[in-house]
């Protein structure tokens, strides 16, 4: 069935039924469906390929993944950052007397 028509009934995954259900084809662009409507609910949305979104739970798990693996891989040393730095020449400093003041 690779011509699409009006009217023409598919499946795709609902997002107000939360599940793949029968769907009428409302518009079409560059030969595939756009808009669809849901047969059960009557609900229009636009046309899902029949792929349920993710979750957001799913995508919580996967930012919350991102920010672990960035802290825990170190970053690249440069040249400039590795080279120690040379120590600066103080005046001695003079040592406190610790005695009990009188």
């Amino acid at each position: 069935m690779s011509e699409f028509r009006l009217g023409d009934v598919i499946d795709d995954h609902c997002i107000k039924c939360r599940r793949i259900t029968n769907h009428s084809i409302v518009s079409i662009v560059t030969a595939k469906p756009a808009k669809v409507r849901c047969r059960t609910c009557y609900h229009d949305h636009d046309y899902r390929n029949e792929e349920a979104p993710p979750s957001k739970k799913d995508l919580k798990k996967a930012e919350l993944f991102k920010e672990v693996l960035a802290a825990a891989v170190p970053t690249p040393v440069t040249e400039a950052e590795a080279a120690p730095e040379p120590e600066s020449v103080d005046k001695p400093k003079k040592a406190k007397a610790r005695g009990k003041k009188a």
